[in-house]
């Protein structure tokens, strides 16, 4: 089910310029139990992503209104309180050429999806990964927001079709580690935690603030660093997350092996504990 502006639909214009320029910016929203896990976290980061891009972001009671009535909807027609919502909000239409209007009304899409289907054993006995070929361009001013020119995610995930590889290691044109296709990756290396810095490429998910800020809860050191290959690949234990899967552990990249830590393990308790506090608390 789709919602424009409101309204139920599922076309936009085609001067839209998030269909021209991917000229816009995305959440993507775990529904648990009816409920919208870490909404506000992610209206701040939507927020935080228009003002970076200079678009006017919508009233965020509006936004949280027309989630609301998405979270209703999955009980009614997707016979699951477990769904998952994607809010996109795009500059809206413009003309011919790059230069954005001075004034553009947005262009808000809130959609409803079923929960995937993936299987739950990932969680509890890990992912196999791979490198990808693709790289991810260094640009400062795009680092770490979710806009919609995912071209690089694309082609990367489009490298492999081996359902036996769950997820992709992605670089950086320097040959820095940076995070997956889909989620960001954490290692761990005697007994301390580390990730990869977001300041020239990346995503700055929600699950992996919560996870940063659960690591100095649980007492875990953390550093946040450039990442080689050869840093990745000599560590005790690997994880990715984001906010649909919560943590999958790594247990191989490419033909090296990896254990499933106890890191991992009171981590993934811990952000367990956080989305059902989180659940209760909307």
């Amino acid at each position: 089910m789709i919602w424009v502006n409101g309204e139920h639909e599922n076309t936009i214009i085609i001067a839209d310029r998030g269909l021209q320029y991917g000229d816009g910016v995305f959440e993507t929203i775990a529904v648990m139990d009816g409920n919208p896990l870490l909404l506000g976290q992610h209206l701040d980061r939507l927020q935080s992503g228009c003002q970076a891009l200079a678009i006017s972001c919508p009233d965020r009671a509006l936004l949280i209104s027309e989630i609301a009535s998405c979270c209703r909807h999955a009980a009614q027609h997707l016979n699951s309180s477990n769904a998952v919502i994607k809010v996109i909000v795009t500059r809206g239409q413009g003309g011919r050429g790059y230069r954005p209007p001075v004034q553009a009304t947005p262009t808000r899409i809130v959609s409803l999806h079923p929960w995937p289907t993936t299987p739950k054993n990932y969680a509890v006995e890990g992912i196999a990964m791979r490198f990808c070929q693709t790289r991810l361009g260094i640009n400062p001013s795009l680092a770490g927001i979710k806009h919609l020119n995912r071209l690089e995610q694309v082609l990367a995930r489009a490298e492999w079709d081996d359902p036996d590889i769950q997820e992709g290691v992605m670089l950086d044109t320097n040959g820095q580690v940076i995070e997956g296709t889909m989620s960001n990756l954490f290692y761990v290396k005697a007994n301390s935690l580390y990730t990869a810095c977001l300041k020239q490429a990346g995503i700055a998910g929600i699950v992996r603030q919560q996870l940063i800020n659960l690591a100095h809860i649980q007492g875990h050191s953390f550093t946040e660093q450039p990442v080689t290959q050869e840093m990745l690949l000599a560590a005790d234990e690997i994880f990715v997350s984001n906010s649909i899967i919560g943590i999958w552990p790594v247990r191989q990249i490419g033909q090296h092996h990896f254990a499933i830590g106890p890191i991992t393990r009171q981590l993934q308790a811990g952000l367990m504990q956080v989305m059902r506090g989180n659940c209760c608390a909307n």
